[in-house]
């Protein structure tokens, strides 16, 4: 299994926005990344000023944000548990008085903070901080009467193809890792 797919249910990992000024601008752009070889049309979203919707065309993969919640927590969790019980291990084996003197105990609380641990860090993948680089310049557009081109790739090809195509309208370019 993929090393990614341990941590994330969502189709696509990446999203590209532009802003535009004007409709046409924006829709030509739009129109220009659909025609980009394996691109389907509902990778490609225009967002339109004041649209009370524009989040879900930001962020469209409602089922694929729970299941990153999910997997991201779980995984995470195991590992977690995992670097707590090597860690016991390899603190009994160095003889250290608290983990000799306490073993059951000790076992367990290692056990406890390396759980939650793994869920802090489940908590951060899940909020997925990087997608502010995206959604920030979309509600500022949104908010100020422009329109966005947001796009979801989901290979690496398809990431550099809406960069490169996107780039050449001339407009700053925005994107999560």
């Amino acid at each position: 299994m993929d090393m990614v797919k341990l941590f994330f249910g969502e189709r696509s990992l990446s999203k590209v926005a532009a802003v535009y000024e004007s409709e046409a601008a924006a829709q030509s752009a739009a129109r220009q990344v659909t025609q980009l070889p394996d691109f389907e049309g509902r990778q490609v979203q225009l967002v339109r000023p004041f649209d009370p919707d524009w989040g879900r065309r930001v962020e469209p993969e409602g089922i694929g944000i729970w299941r990153t919640a999910v997997r991201a927590h779980l995984t995470c969790t195991i590992v977690g548990l995992a670097v707590a019980l090597f860690a016991y291990i390899g603190l009994w084996a160095a003889g250290v008085t608290a983990i000799l003197s306490t073993p059951a105990v000790s076992l367990v609380a290692m056990l406890l903070f390396g759980a939650m641990f793994g869920l802090m860090v489940g908590g951060l993948i899940s909020i997925r901080p990087d997608h502010e680089a995206v959604v920030a310049p979309v509600r500022e557009a949104v908010r100020d009467g422009r329109w966005s081109v947001v796009v979801h790739p989901i290979s690496r090809t398809q990431l550099a193809d809406t960069r490169r195509t996107l780039g050449q309208t001339g407009v700053p370019i925005f994107q999560t890792l």
